[in-house]
Order: C-alpha cells, then sequence, then structure tokens
C-alpha cells in the first residue's frame, strides 16, 4: 500500500473516531464524500445557502477541512444573529440575511415552530405526522430575495475566486436556488442539494424531478446520503452531491 493510500486510511479513521466520540458517527459517510470532493476539485469558494445556524459551514471547516471562503445566506433574522457571531471569529467566512430564489424582490419568509423548517415556501397539506408541529408556520418576516447569478462576481471577484461549490438548504427552495443562478449554475464545479422522497413544502420537486433537472443542467450523481435519522423504516429525505459532468472525465479515482 502506497504512503499516500495509508496516509488517507489514517485520515478516515481518525475522521470517523472523532465523529463516534461526539455522537455524529452518521454523519461520517457525507463528511468524508465532502472533504473528498472540496480537495479533489480545488473548491476555493462555498456557498452556503440556506445556512441556519452555520452548522454545515462549521463542519466544512472543521471536518471536510475547508480552508477557502465561505458565504453563507440564512433569511431568519433571529438565526442570522447566532450564525453573524460565529462567523465574526473567521475572516474568511461571509455572512448574508437574505434569501436567495429567482428573482430580485422581496417576499414573505415563513418562519416555522421548528427554525430549521423555515422556508419562503408554505408545508405541505400533507406532512408526514412526525414533522407535523414543527413544520408549522408561526409568523412571516419580509425578506430581501436575491438572484444568485446577479450577486456570484460580487462574491468571488474581490477575493479572486474561481472554483465555487453551491450547497442548498432551503426547505422546498432548492430548484428555484438554481434558476436564480441562470446560466452561471453552469460556472458551479459541484453543488449539493436536498432530495425529497415524501416532500413535505407545497409544490417541491421530488427526488427524482431534481436529479433528472440537474441532469439537463449538467450535473451527474456524485454521493447520496439519507439525511433523516431516526425515521425508519421509511426515507423522508436524502442529500445529494453533484458533479459537474465535464468534470467525471472516465469516471472516479480509487478510494
Amino acid at each position: 500500500m502506497s504512503s499516500g493510500r495509508i496516509a488517507r486510511e489514517m485520515s478516515r479513521r481518525w475522521l470517523g473516531a472523532r465523529l463516534a466520540l461526539a455522537g455524529r458517527i452518521h454523519q461520517y459517510p457525507e463528511i468524508w464524500a465532502l472533504r473528498r470532493f472540496l480537495e479533489a476539485f480545488a473548491i476555493d469558494a462555498l456557498i452556503d445557502v440556506g445556512a441556519n445556524e452555520g452548522q454545515y459551514a462549521q463542519t466544512a471547516r472543521k471536518d471536510a477541512r475547508f480552508a477557502g471562503h465561505i458565504f453563507s445566506f440564512e433569511p431568519n433574522p433571529d438565526v442570522f444573529a447566532i450564525l453573524s457571531a460565529k462567523a465574526a471569529r473567521d475572516p474568511r467566512w461571509h455572512v448574508f440575511n437574505m434569501a436567495l430564489s429567482d428573482f430580485d424582490g422581496t417576499a414573505e419568509f415563513n418562519i416555522m415552530a421548528a427554525h430549521q423548517f423555515s422556508s419562503l415556501v408554505k408545508p405541505s397539506d400533507t406532512l408526514d405526522p412526525v414533522f407535523v408541529e414543527r413544520n408549522r408556520v408561526e409568523r412571516t418576516v419580509a425578506m430581501q430575495c436575491r438572484r444568485l447569478d446577479g450577486m456570484l462576481d460580487e462574491l468571488l471577484r474581490p477575493h479572486g475566486l474561481s472554483r465555487p461549490f453551491l450547497k442548498m438548504d432551503t426547505q422546498g427552495h432548492d430548484r428555484s436556488v438554481c434558476e436564480g443562478a441562470g446560466a452561471r449554475l453552469a460556472d458551479m464545479l459541484g453543488l449539493q442539494t436536498e432530495l425529497a422522497v415524501r416532500p413535505q413544502y407545497a409544490g417541491a420537486a421530488d427526488y427524482r424531478a431534481m436529479i433528472g433537472y440537474l441532469e439537463g443542467k449538467g450535473f451527474v450523481p456524485n454521493a447520496m446520503f439519507a439525511n433523516n435519522k431516526g425515521h425508519f423504516p421509511t426515507l423522508v429525505e436524502m442529500d445529494g452531491i453533484f458533479l459537474r459532468a465535464d468534470l467525471a472525465g472516465d469516471g472516479a479515482v480509487s478510494a
């Protein structure tokens, strides 16, 4: 076994041990896949749409070893205050209290009983019972919305960045974020999105439609993971990492 392969295996085991000790071992496959992707394709900008309290950004920084710039978007003003406080300690972490969508303007943002479910989209009329109380609109706030294609140069150029990765966790609104990227979606070397097996938001695309949409935009699947730990025996959602098809070559590199 080569020294490089040994080093990768030791790194994998160390990551698994740390996550297990923290009670996060269920996150291991996704974190390892993200780390490999960010490193293999030299990603220098992580666009974090639907940042909540910054959990994904912190995971990218601490567990996936991402050292580039992070641009986090979170509409909920109360949650944004927590996000902003965390980002203040990291000069390469930039935060924005706005939503990304397929238009520039303002819209009513739905703040749910459990803030992780907050969305520009209303909950479905056929929610899974486990989500009924948590995915319930408590109030709405007027929120600025921007298209990503009109913002991308504002984000990347001042820092000399050119290899972005788009992460979306917008509770039923991911496809609209992609639409708002327009032709600039092709600038993304990869992206991560929620894939709804049983959509929990009105009008949201299910996983089949979203995969087909992304393939039509030139992206192919890289990895997929269940993200509804505990909702046994049926799957509610997956997280999917996608690679720009022109970068896939003849196939994957060795593990």
